[in-house]
């Protein structure tokens, strides 16, 4: 047995994933074997016992379904930053075969009585608060699984789950596909008037890699968007929006395999699957399913929650736009204002008005001085000390890091920050490895992806330049570091409610969101900013500029989220896939109600919706704004702590956010973990106030 699992990677688990071993032939022998133990665990357990505990149940179910689901995480990482046609192809051979073992075991009647019995014995009442959330989570899971569904459901429902997975599968392939296959190659550089040097040199550096001369684009989002935001090329702006807006959908005419990557029907197929999912389950709709485990009570409450917020916001959006339209007029000469021109006009509207551009902001904020900057607010905030350690890795671009508390290993990350191809687009957090208490009595310390698209190092004149980022970037990277951040300083030892297992949806962005503040903090600014030639911290001038800014155009970007939420609400609450209406009408009814500035009929940014189709966001998506709400009034504490004296970056106010909130994880409720940390509700002024939009 040992000998398997030495010569295979992806069978080893006495420590970190061996990434540079890892080969796609690993993948099948691997992902059997793994599946055939945790069958034979589940078998063994189905078997009549005359006492049904903890550990003669739940310990060795947990243990057995930990090292598939570690070593599919692996693949499933991989799959997403490394992708190539033979890891693809043995992931969706293997993906199947994953979702059938789990689907069956959360219909597995013989379990589900099993867990019933735990909760139902008197020494029930003697389980600590986290194994007794487990048991009634895993009560809630048997449920939704379709445990208690008669044989014939049972079967479609399985049949369900395996075509859910491959669908959205496909629609993120697609998409991927799509991204990867559009260039766009610029003869002059004459035509790139207005875009910032680092970008048009990321664009030389890319046609070159290809053997062509000019400068080359693409749809990853640091390549295209600084055309957006900055080209005067006109025409260029519409060429890349178009693109954009069209890709992975019927509209997608400048694609080489327009039909093959179109995601119109895996969109009504998705929607079908979950619809029918829910009527087996005996819900309305798949809204309902959806909020079982989260802490919204009703998809009534997450529409009227939607629908008041884009009445406070509508007033803000409707000046902004206005301002928008009026600047974009009379100082940019265009008349007919369209949706490739509303990001280069509020970037000009931004520089006039506070005088400063996202370029030059950008010069004060290179990589290795943001990266110091946030790990001295993680070390002084939660008492832990971060440093650089060592492990394989997928790329070489991949750096390894280890948290530490009074020299005590606490849990370690792995950062993989810049956009490359065959790597999704965005920026996410995914759990290597939770933390437990292992029945060895060893603690098994969490680990951590946190993955990001930022542009990679230029050179610029002959030498390296460091990457730089801009001020969203940097935003981006604290919010990820704060998911990292809520799985890695949990104290929970119990597997499924360690970190951000069993942590209600709509609660898990409080962590990310919240660290997202402290890029406002002058004191803290101070500490991660340096400009690339001079090395000068940021200047006040220009930080009380960037506090002006900060607002923005909040009362569009609001009711921007606040629209993909009611649509992603709508499309699983009361839209009926198998009806005339269509889910573009559905959007445009959407966007006739709440939108200021509607889009163009070309758009189609729902086929790469990611979040909704492929990313477990569904009738999820305001979980966002949910959150921010949590983020904004818990940030608020230590707006509090500073008013009373207790300096900027409070470290009891830290202490307290990490024992109520971080350490706990999934092991009580969110709403209890909030209201232990602020000691009332949650309430949404700070939002309001945060955003500008208290008038």
């Amino acid at each position: 047995m040992m000998n398997t699992a030495t010569s295979n990677p992806l069978l080893d688990f006495s420590g970190l994933p061996r990434f540079d071993a890892f080969r796609p032939e690993h993948v099948t022998p691997a992902i059997e074997q793994l599946i055939k133990e945790a069958t034979d665990v589940v078998a063994r357990l189905e078997a009549p016992a005359e006492l049904v505990t903890w550990d003669n149940v739940v310990v060795p179910l947990e243990e057995a379904t930990e090292r598939l689901g570690r070593a599919w995480g692996i693949v499933n990482h991989l799959n997403h930053v490394a992708d190539t046609p033979e890891l693809r192809a043995v992931y969706n051979e293997n993906q199947p075969k994953v979702t059938e073992f789990w689907t069956i075991l959360g219909q597995n009647e013989v379990l589900f009585d099993k867990y019933k019995a735990i909760r139902a014995h008197p020494d029930f009442v003697n389980l600590s608060p986290a194994r007794k959330r487990i048991v009634e989570n895993a009560l809630r899971d048997f449920r939704l699984g379709g445990a208690e569904l008669p044989g014939d459901k049972k079967e479609r429902f399985a049949a369900i789950q395996e075509q859910h997975a491959a669908i959205s599968t496909r629609f993120s392939e697609n998409v991927l596909d799509a991204t990867n296959d559009y260039k766009l190659l610029v003869d002059s550089e004459a035509e790139l008037a207005g875009i910032p040097e680092d970008a048009k040199a990321a664009a030389r550096a890319a046609a070159e890699a290809e053997g062509k001369s000019g400068y080359q684009f693409t749809l990853h989002f640091p390549s295209y968007f600084p055309i957006l935001q900055f080209a005067d090329n006109r025409k260029l702006r519409e060429t890349i929006y178009r693109a954009s807006a069209t890709k992975a959908s019927d509209m997608g005419a400048v694609f080489s395999e327009l039909e093959k990557w179109d995601n119109t029907a895996n969109i009504a197929q998705l929607l079908k699957l979950r619809d029918e999912e829910a009527k087996l389950l005996n819900y309305r709709n798949f809204a309902e399913v959806s909020l079982v485990p989260k802490m919204a009570e009703s998809p009534d409450h997450v529409i009227g929650f939607l629908e008041d917020l884009a009445r406070r916001a509508r007033p803000f959006a409707e000046k902004d736009l206005a301002e928008l339209r009026a600047f974009a007029k009379d100082e940019l000469g265009i008349d007919d204002m369209q949706a490739w021109d509303v990001s280069y006009a509020s970037e000009k509207l931004r520089e006039q008005r506070y005088a400063f551009s996202a370029q030059e902001v950008k010069e004060y904020f290179p990589e290795p001085k943001v990266i110091e900057g946030l790990f001295k607010v993680v070390q002084s905030l939660f008492s832990v000390q971060i440093k650089l350690d060592a492990a394989p890795v997928w790329h070489p671009d991949v750096r390894f890091y280890r948290i530490e508390r009074d020299g005590q290993l606490v849990g370690q990350f792995y950062f993989d920050l810049y956009a490359r191809a065959g790597k999704g687009q965005g920026a996410w957090m995914d759990d290597a490895r939770g933390r437990r208490m292992t029945t060895g009595g060893i603690l098994q310390t969490p680990v951590a992806y946190l993955t990001c698209n930022f542009t990679p190092p230029a050179n610029v004149d002959g030498k390296l330049q460091p990457s730089l980022f801009t001020h969203d970037e940097v935003t981006t990277l604290f919010h990820e570091f704060g998911h990292g951040l809520h799985h890695m300083l949990t104290e929970v030892e119990e597997l499924s409610v360690s970190g951000i297992s069993g942590v209600e949806w709509d609660a898990v962005e409080l962590p990310s969101q919240f660290m997202e503040n402290f890029c406002w903090e002058w004191d803290v600014l101070q500490g991660m900013t340096a400009h690339v030639k001079t090395g000068e911290p940021l200047p006040r001038a220009l930080y009380e500029k960037m506090l002006a800014a900060k607002n923005f155009q909040s009362g569009m970007q609001t009711l921007r989220q606040v629209e993909f939420s009611l649509i992603d609400m709508h499309l699983h609450y009361d839209f009926d896939p198998s009806s005339q209406q269509t889910v573009q009408q559905l959007i445009d009814d959407v966007r006739q109600k709440f939108s200021v500035m509607i889009p163009p009929s070309f758009n189609r940014f729902q086929h790469s919706f990611g979040h909704i189709f492929a990313g477990g966001y569904a009738a999820g998506y305001y979980s966002y704004k949910w959150a921010e709400v949590l983020s904004a009034d818990a940030y608020a504490a230590f707006e509090e702590a500073l008013a009373a004296g207790g300096g900027e970056l409070s470290a009891e106010t830290g202490r307290r956010f990490q024992r109520e909130i971080l350490a706990v994880g999934g092991s009580r409720p969110a709403l209890e973990s909030f209201k232990a940390f602020r000691g009332r509700e949650p309430s949404i002024d700070a939002l309001l106030r945060h955003n500008g939009m208290n008038a």
